[in-house]
């Protein structure tokens, strides 16, 4: 009898031990709870919520206008904005800062952050965490807008920034420092000084976004490798984008339109290695494509429509492809500072070329030299751009391209086609 009730003992205590095994095995949002922030409740406030939630929470913040004067998100939680709740600042510190891992933050405006020239106060910074998503906020009138600094993992998807449209007063739109594998996918941003900045942010990809009408860069990064752009839009900024000091990057399928000014350009390669510029538009732009010490570029299947200067590719430059681009409807198709060696052109279309097709092939027989005297001698003297379409011009280049003397004798295209690519 004693036996028997030891072993009936025995299987209720491995059953009981089994339930909370499997209570121990389920995910920590079984227990977590919902915060409900709203004005003239219990919970009135983001900072509020925050202080008494745990990890795995989540925060609904009801719509109205909160004093946010730099809330600090420190714990492990999904903070959702309800009809778009204004987050406000007051010009006295950050709006939010995010310090905690695993953090979703969506749905929010953020508005009226501080500016200082010792600071970088931002809309919303996030700060060495990761797996992060900031998502579907709108941004305005703050000094910086977003603001990475040594963060990996992280998603900056579908938000609207707006600066102050003032050099002084604004930052950037979208700021990295110091990031790795960071997402940025869907976001408009206008008014900043640079629309998105990259500075020793690596594996990270720019996507669908729009940058236009910002005081300088639409787009600016330098040391940031092994990056991918694609499908963006940067549309009348004040210098058009700039890539610098970088290596291994892809930019494909952009588009670069209405960058116009003196020393502005559509792309500004400096200093870049092993890069590949595939599949873009560059439309009515000062200078489409602007290379400096530039090695191992390839630059293909691109669309140049309209630009004052297609390309200028400065003769420290070396070892580039230029293959199966379009040239249409530019003032100069390339032009160059010096002797240009080791760079190629190949299989593009230019609309200037004169040549025949005896064979029918599609490709030119004889080669197309895409500088021109007249480009050359605008480099040396730009005062002479008054001289445009004139016959005496137009004469000067038909007897270089015929004997060339002046122009580079290696930079030609071997076999031009005689039809624009289809995209």
């Amino acid at each position: 009898m004693g036996r028997i009730i030891t072993l009936k003992a025995m299987i209720t205590m491995r059953s009981f031990c089994l339930k909370i095994c499997l209570l121990l095995m389920l995910p920590i949002t079984v227990w977590a709870r919902t915060i409900v922030v709203a004005p003239h409740t219990a919970v009135a406030s983001l900072q509020q919520a925050v202080n008494l939630a745990k990890n795995g929470d989540t925060i609904i913040v009801k719509a109205s206008t909160y004093c946010s004067v730099n809330t600090i998100i420190n714990k492990e939680l999904t903070i959702l904005g309800q009809g778009k709740p204004v987050l406000d600042a007051c010009f006295k510190d950050e709006v939010v800062t995010i310090v905690s891992n695993n953090v979703t933050f969506d749905g929010f405006v953020i508005q009226n952050s501080k500016t200082g020239s010792m600071r970088d106060f931002a809309g919303i910074r996030l700060s060495k965490v990761q797996n992060v998503t900031v998502s579907n906020n709108t941004l305005q009138n703050n000094f910086f807008g977003i603001y990475l600094s040594d963060c990996n993992n992280i998603k900056v998807l579908n938000n609207h920034l707006s600066g102050s449209n003032n050099l002084e007063n604004s930052g950037n739109g979208i700021h990295l420092w110091k990031c790795k594998e960071v997402l940025i996918r869907g976001n408009y941003v206008t008014r900043h000084r640079d629309g998105i900045y990259f500075e020793f942010a690596k594996k990270s990809t720019i996507e669908n976004n729009l940058s236009e009408k910002n005081i300088r860069y639409g787009l600016h990064f330098m040391f940031s490798d092994d990056d991918t752009y694609l499908h963006n839009t940067f549309r009348n900024n004040g210098s058009g984008v700039a890539v610098m000091y970088t290596r291994r990057i892809k930019m494909l399928h952009n588009t670069f339109t209405q960058n116009w000014g003196g020393s502005i350009y559509g792309l500004l390669l400096k200093e870049i290695t092993d890069a590949q510029i595939e599949g873009n538009q560059f439309i009515r732009n000062t200078t489409g494509v602007y290379m400096e010490n530039t090695e191992r570029i390839t630059i293909t299947k691109n669309e140049f429509k309209s630009n004052g200067w297609a390309v200028r590719v400065l003769a420290s430059c070396y070892d580039n492809h230029f293959n199966e681009n379009n040239f249409e409807g530019n003032s100069f198709d390339a032009t160059t500072n010096g002797t240009l060696k080791e760079n190629y052109f190949v299989n593009n279309y230019w609309d200037k070329y004169e040549g025949y097709d005896l064979n029918k092939d599609g490709i030119g027989d004889v080669p197309y030299r895409p500088i021109s005297l007249y480009a050359q001698v605008i480099e040396q003297n730009p005062q002479s751009v008054m001289l445009m379409r004139s016959f005496i011009v137009n004469l000067m280049d038909k007897v270089e391209r015929a004997v060339p003397s002046v122009t580079p004798e290696t930079v030609k295209d071997e076999k031009p086609m005689m039809k624009p690519w289809k995209r």
